[in-house]
């Protein structure tokens, strides 16, 4: 017997649990972002475990059996396109003037979080002026469920390989903590660091610099 759908039941559930426990509410009853931001860490590490448990090739159809287990519907044909297509649109209205970068390739939703927008210089906190830009992201996502959610965070070439892998794992956990702490399902999301590896531009100048230091949010559709 396969005992890898149980397994990501069980993972779902203590992921739920804990960041349900995480809630914060402000007097007026409305969520607290502040002390959702400060929990981030923490929400963060769980987040991690999830990954390190789900990567490698088979990351993707484990986490659509996780979100089917979890009774999260699939698309079929020609509704994948027009999904995204709604989604893509609502994404680009809620990020105008943000800095965040949308950008579609085929069914695939890619976000991308520039680190000046996002966080201060060396920092994994998010900077509390992109709460609600982040928020309204986390609104769509939400509303748009029947996607898996992919959270990768991105560096420069400056510093030792370890600092790098090491800031870009943890401003990946924090994008993915806020999202959750937001009512994103924790099922849909896959977060890792790529550290340097992956640069979108040349490190040899600080335009290139710059843009390579990102968290990038890819989304794709549940297919049934």
């Amino acid at each position: 017997m396969n005992s890898q759908p149980f397994k990501l039941a069980v993972l779902g559930i203590c992921l739920v649990a804990f960041v349900s426990g995480c809630a914060s509410y402000d007097t007026q009853g409305g969520y607290d972002d502040h002390a959702r931001a400060k929990k981030g860490a923490l929400i963060g590490a769980a987040i991690g475990a999830a990954a390190g448990l789900l990567s490698g090739q088979d990351a993707v159809e484990r986490r659509q059996q996780a979100m089917i287990g979890a009774g999260i519907g699939a698309l079929a044909g020609a509704a994948v396109g027009n999904y995204q297509d709604r989604q893509e649109a609502q994404l680009r209205r809620e990020t105008a003037g943000t800095g965040i970068g949308v950008t579609r390739d085929g069914d695939v939703i890619k976000l991308n979080l520039p680190d000046g927008v996002t966080f201060d210089f060396n920092r994994s906190d998010i900077k509390p002026q992109f709460y609600p830009p982040l928020s309204a992201i986390a609104n769509t996502l939400r509303e748009y469920d029947k996607t898996i959610i992919e959270v990768s965070g991105h560096t420069d070439n400056i510093g030792s390989d370890a600092v790098n892998q090491r800031i870009s794992e943890q401003r990946a956990n924090a994008v993915a903590s806020y999202l959750i702490a937001q009512g994103v399902q924790p099922q849909r999301l896959e977060v890792i660091g790529f550290g340097k590896r992956f640069p979108i531009a040349s490190n040899d100048t600080e335009q290139g610099r710059a843009l390579n230091r990102r968290v990038e949010i890819r989304i794709l559709p549940l297919r049934s």
